[in-house]
């Protein structure tokens, strides 16, 4: 569906992972959902960019992948939720560097306190910010100027894509950045996952979705099932 999906198992994404120094020029993860996919193919194409200058770009979706095998294409899932857990339990060491753009700061003291993290760097933008291109431009700055090895970004889907891909613009950034969305907050217990077996059942959605109806029903209930036409679209224009 136009995405560059990178094909590599959760072990091989920690191992490149591990293998960029932190001086390397600054590079992007993002992890793509049906939202992202829909949103890109119908609203947004703007984004392109943002999506097509990550560094990994890994699929976020069980219904994605499942379209992907109808298409003949196999496709790993690794949600952006578990690589930010994995990257905390067996990537980062007490003393690296660490930026963190967004989350209360209760909630970075609680995570520095967990994984007794030493060099964590946090700026929470205002709500808006992204409209705004001074703020845009003082958030950027912050994850130029900290140099950190790993970079965090949990503003929410587009603004994290959008601030990771100007940092990269900039030229001057280093480190690996993560468009994490509300993975901290899943580390910390401030938010709980679905269930096993719902994320299993890629039926992760519908717990979102009961969690907190008044936000999410546009999400997954008009704009979501869109993904199915738009694989259908996709499909028509390879085979010709």
């Amino acid at each position: 569906m136009d995405l560059a999906f990178t094909r590599l198992t959760m072990a091989s994404v920690l191992k490149a992972i591990d293998s960029r120094g932190g001086d390397a020029p600054f590079a992007y993860v993002v992890t793509p959902n049906v939202d992202h996919v829909v949103r890109l193919q119908r609203r947004r194409s703007d984004l392109w960019p943002a999506y097509r200058s990550a560094w990994a770009t890994l699929c976020d979706s069980k219904i994605i992948a499942l379209l992907a095998r109808n298409l003949g294409v196999a496709l790993p899932v690794i949600p952006g939720s578990d690589l930010t857990r994995q990257i905390f339990d067996n990537a980062i060491q007490p003393h690296d560097k660490i930026a963190i753009v967004g989350g209360h700061a209760a909630t970075i003291a609680r995570l520095s306190e967990r994984y007794g993290l030493q060099n964590v760097h946090h700026y929470d933008p205002p709500v808006g910010f992204i409209k705004d291109p001074v703020e845009v431009m003082r958030t950027v700055r912050f994850i130029v100027d900290t140099g950190a090895r790993y970079s965090f970004l949990a503003v929410g889907s587009p603004q994290q894509e959008i601030i990771a891909y100007r940092v990269k613009q900039t030229g001057a950034g280093r480190g690996i950045g993560f468009c994490v969305g509300a993975s901290l907050d899943f580390l910390t217990g401030e938010q709980k996952r679905a269930p096993l077996f719902m994320q299993m059942l890629a039926m992760e959605w519908l717990h979102r979705l009961a969690s907190n109806p008044a936000r999410m029903w546009r999400r997954y209930l008009y704009e979501g099932p869109g993904i199915f036409q738009i694989a259908r679209n996709w499909k028509r224009g390879a085979d010709q």
